[in-house]
């Protein structure tokens, strides 16, 4: 999607703070982090958000779970909370499926 930010800062048109990228996904720090660690892992496919995945989208939603968790230990993280928000309601700002990836500190329940 052409101007999509995700989508522009997975084509390098805008610059990040890259953690990490292979070819399905990149991984980037929040510019608003909530904990110490906060990074958010992007499909470079567009997909706008988790409620809208296709059983043809299992194999990409797998692999950013596994992704999450190589990341989470390249950062050092023992333990992290992974999280999707999907919708405006829930709390997602951009119409582009990621997870937030937290750590470095202990985690409440309920998240808010």
């Amino acid at each position: 999607m052409p101007d999509c930010l995700f989508c522009r800062i997975a084509r390098r048109e805008i610059s990040s703070q890259l953690v990490f990228e292979d070819a399905e996904a990149v991984v980037f720090r929040d510019i608003n982090p909530q904990a110490p660690t906060h990074v958010l892992i992007v499909p470079k496919r567009h997909l706008s958000r988790l409620a809208q995945a296709q059983e043809g989208d299992a194999a990409l939603l797998g692999h950013l779970q596994m992704l999450s968790a190589r990341v989470a230990s390249l950062l050092g993280l023992k333990s992290f909370r992974l999280v999707a928000n999907s919708g405006r309601g829930a709390g997602q700002s951009v119409d582009h499926l990621h997870y937030h990836l937290l750590g470095g500190r202990a985690m409440s329940w309920p998240p808010g």
